[in-house]
């Protein structure tokens, strides 16, 4: 293609900390939380105006991934998120006697939230450990908690090139209203999602693709009479949820669930395969399509589907949604066995619904200063798309932002962490690690 000569120019400096977070999703903001109670001064740099990525602006308002069969595994940060959010009001979450119970009517009472096994789908087995919450409870929850540990934040700041010196990163560009300007950092965590920081940084990593969404709400449903009639007339209501689906071309099982404001339900669709969502052109072509999708949708609900009658279009997301873009290639790339098998690692830093993330998941090869956090952590393609739920990219920022801090306090690379050190401080702020007693020494980066 033909191109133009961008001239070069002096970049001000208009920031410096000890541990720099790019992105305040999920992950992002639990990375930036724990570096700052772990005493490092930590900056957030954040795209948009409010925090919570995928959770609030790509409205995945589904807490998941939060537990095994038998118990909840997520715990630390991602808990405490969802402890705030019950307790404010923007969240409901299934109460400990109703979790992984058989019991078909437990099954009905929380299947609607989303909260049955994920992968049990429409069949009456245990309910799980989640949480479903509204995006706004989420973007307010996620500013007290940064003020309350002291973070700085940076808003409408987007990230556009790593400033990599002597094969570590010292500084962070970002594109803002006021022109370009520079972060500088001792040690820098890439918690964008789609792998921005260590891209521009030389990091290798796979350029995956998967399902892309705009998934929206709808407002005034009688929800009752809609469970009802699915209850009470299953062939029915199949049939006409596959023609819904058919019309949104594509959706898991449950293509909407309850959510915490009356009235109000979340439709996580349509589902569009086949898209870059690092295209700018794949991306526009998603706004476009998926609205007109689900603008014939409504009108299909009011005509046919009990519950719907006076239903209408509340919102869409303002962020696509999407679910993999790069995948970090780094110091140990996750498979899909590691994940569906649940194998330990001696440098587990968290761990998912049954898996584990080691320590060396977030460590980037090549690059120095710079620690990975969320659904860009190094895995193949096909572990990344089971091991991305929000509960885990959060467990997962929460040990970058303690190993951040280590690091950035003791001088070091953050693959020089001493991973025991780091396993006992995430244990005692109340992580769960899996771990049947405390580390007592390991050599630095797990081996």
């Amino acid at each position: 293609m033909s191109v133009v000569r961008e001239p070069a120019q002096d970049v001000p400096v208009v920031a410096d900390a000890d541990v720099v977070v790019v992105g305040g999703g999920p992950a992002g903001l639990a990375a930036a939380v724990a570096a700052a109670r772990a005493g490092a001064g930590t900056l957030l740099l954040e795209r948009y105006g409010y925090l919570g990525g995928m959770a609030s602006g790509g409205m995945v308002l589904l807490l998941a991934d939060m537990s095994g069969h038998t118990k909840r595994t997520v715990a630390g940060i991602a808990y405490e998120m969802l402890q705030r959010l019950v307790s404010a009001g923007g969240a409901v979450a299934p109460p400990e006697e109703d979790c992984f119970s058989h019991d078909p009517e437990v099954w009905w009472r929380w299947a609607r939230w989303g909260f049955e096994d994920f992968y049990a789908r429409t069949k009456p087995l245990p309910t799980t450990y989640a949480g479903a919450f509204d995006p706004e409870a989420w973007k307010q929850v996620s500013f007290q908690m940064a003020r309350e540990a002291g973070v700085t934040l940076r808003m409408h700041s987007w990230f556009s090139r790593a400033i990599v010196e002597e094969g570590r990163v010292r500084a962070a560009i970002v594109e803002t209203k006021a022109g370009r300007q520079a972060v500088r950092g001792r040690v820098f965590i890439d918690a964008s999602g789609d792998g921005d920081l260590y891209a521009s940084a030389g990091a290798p990593f796979e350029h995956g693709r998967y399902m892309v969404s705009l998934v929206h709400r709808l407002a005034a449903v009688d929800v009752d009479r809609a469970i009802a009639f699915e209850r009470a007339h299953p062939d029915e209501a199949r049939t006409l949820n596959a023609e819904v689906k058919r019309m949104l071309g594509g959706s898991w099982d449950f293509w909407w669930l309850r959510t915490p404001r009356e009235g109000v339900i979340w439709c996580n669709c349509p589902h569009l395969g086949g898209l870059d969502a690092l295209s700018v052109e794949d991306l526009t072509f998603l706004e476009i399509d998926a609205r007109e999708r689900f603008v014939r949708g409504i009108a299909w609900l009011r005509a046919h589907m009990p519950g719907f009658e006076r239903a209408y279009i509340l919102d869409a997301s303002p962020q696509a949604g999407v679910r993999q873009t790069r995948v970090l290639q780094g110091e140990y790339v996750m498979t899909k066995d590691d994940v569906l098998g649940g194998r330990r690692f001696p440098d587990v830093i968290g761990r998912g619904r049954d898996y584990f993330m080691p320590y060396r998941s977030l460590l980037p090869v090549g690059v120095g200063g710079l620690l990975v956090a969320g659904r860009c952590f190094s895995a193949a393609p096909d572990a990344q798309r089971s091991a991305r739920e929000i509960g885990p990219c959060m467990v997962m920022g929460e040990a970058a932002g303690v190993a951040a801090a280590m690091a950035a306090d003791a001088g070091i690379e953050p693959r020089a962490v001493d991973v025991a050190a780091l396993q006992r401080r995430l244990i005692a702020a109340g992580a769960d690690l899996g771990l049947e007693e405390q580390p007592a020494g390991a050599a630095p980066g797990g081996r």
